[in-house]
């Protein structure tokens, strides 16, 4: 990043490190999380509601004021997946459009450089391996906005170095098993198959 001389002074970005590095733990282990309140229930993953959890996540990112593409990043989803469900499930397509209305409804006239939310998508996006100025735009904001907003906050360089460093602990991106594609040179066997729980339609 340029302009390292620029950021806030290191005393203010070390008192701010342990929340930063607890706030960036807690995104990156919410899929792990997950796993265990479903293991609780004694069954094996099931597909619809890992879907319907996904997609909970959107409305929610939406509800936060947030973009489709700023959600689908929110929700652990690809872009691409999100438009899909919007396209082909008529419901949630409504509940999106409601919780887009709340949002502006309730936004009070508040951009993306002040939504927390903005902040949240910035941070998941980092940790994933996206570069300063894709995950500013995934967010919402331009490079030049989120880098005058790093300048001015402890908090927020010390969110991103944190992101930084969870990098090689990618989380994980929600891909229905149905469009896995197989590994180059493996093939099933046979008599091969996984215990997950298919949808019935």
């Amino acid at each position: 990043m340029t302009s390292e001389s620029r950021r806030p002074g290191a005393e203010a970005v070390s008192a701010a490190v342990p929340r930063a590095e607890q706030a960036v733990e807690w995104l990156a282990a919410r899929g792990e999380v997950e796993q265990t309140f479903r293991a609780a229930l004694g069954g094996l993953p099931d597909e619809r509601q890992e879907r319907l959890a996904r997609m909970a996540d959107v409305l929610q990112a939406t509800a936060r004021g947030l973009g489709p593409r700023a959600a689908a990043v929110w929700a652990g989803v690809s872009e691409h997946l999100l438009h899909q469900w919007l396209a082909n499930d008529a419901d949630f397509a409504a509940a999106v459009r409601a919780a887009s209305a709340l949002a502006v409804a309730h936004a009070g006239g508040l951009g993306p450089s002040q939504n927390p939310a903005t902040v949240r998508v910035v941070v998941v996006a980092m940790s994933g391996g996206v570069p300063f100025g894709e995950a500013a735009d995934a967010a919402g904001l331009s490079t030049h906005r989120l880098r005058r907003l790093w300048r001015a906050s402890p908090t927020l360089v010390a969110l991103l170095e944190a992101a930084r460093h969870v990098r090689s602990r990618r989380p994980k991106v929600y891909v229905p098993s149905s469009y896995r594609p197989r590994k180059p040179g493996r093939k099933r066997s046979a008599g091969s198959f996984r215990l997950v729980r298919r949808d019935d339609g």
